[in-house]
């Protein structure tokens, strides 16, 4: 669950049931964190690395012909992923990395998020040397949100470019935004988090990008 979903539950519970729930959200992320410890980074997959909107993919079954490995944990920031590295990478085939909508709803400064991102793509290169990364923009909610999403977007691009050629920034944002950078209507109920034909657009974006992994291109 996002900190912006969460807000709106806590507005019509109150404040002990709010606290409530954050513990039990907190308990379900590390209840994953500690399986992700032991069941450790498997080789030869393709990681789905970042929050809610990753771990809610059900990665086998739109890619069932491909080595998939979810590593998404909801309600987490970049600086949280950040430091379960070595339980989502170990030598795998590629990441598709989506993460900084919490760090946003958080208010965490832009040039902080871009740093963490930064920070991640070395983790990832120290422990696998080579291995291609996407990261992907982060996704359009209601379009309140456009111009903060568009800077930090804007950011995440202009690291990717610094950075080696199997490090590739995935624009999403032609698939599932309408023209006021909205997430759209039909893609979501809430304007954060995808249903199912949502995550069959985001799908069709990254298909060729999976089938080309799979078939060692």
């Amino acid at each position: 669950m996002s900190t912006t979903s969460r807000s709106a539950i806590g507005r019509a519970l109150g404040g002990a049931a709010m606290r409530r729930l954050g513990g039990i959200l907190r308990n379900q992320q590390l209840a994953r964190r500690d399986q992700f410890e032991a069941t450790g980074a498997q080789a030869n997959r393709i990681v789905f690395l970042g929050d809610s909107i990753s771990e809610f993919g059900n990665w086998d079954e739109w890619f069932p012909d491909a080595p998939v490995l979810n590593r998404g944990i909801g309600g987490e920031t970049s600086g949280m992923v950040l430091d379960r590295l070595d339980s989502a990478i170990g030598t795998p085939l590629g990441v598709f990395l989506l993460i900084g909508t919490n760090d946003l709803t958080a208010a965490l400064p832009e040039p902080l998020i871009v740093h963490t991102v930064g920070r991640i793509l070395d983790g990832i290169e120290r422990r696998a040397p080579g291995t291609p990364v996407w990261v992907q923009s982060v996704m359009p909610r209601s379009a309140k949100f456009r111009d903060e999403l568009d800077s930090i977007n804007g950011r995440l691009q202009t690291l990717v470019t610094e950075r080696p050629d199997h490090i590739r920034y995935l624009d999403l944002w032609p698939a599932l935004s309408t023209a006021d950078g909205a997430l759209r209507n039909e893609f979501t109920r809430d304007h954060l988090h995808l249903n199912g034909e949502g995550y069959r657009a985001w799908t069709d974006v990254l298909r060729p990008i999976v089938d080309r992994i799979t078939s060692g291109d």
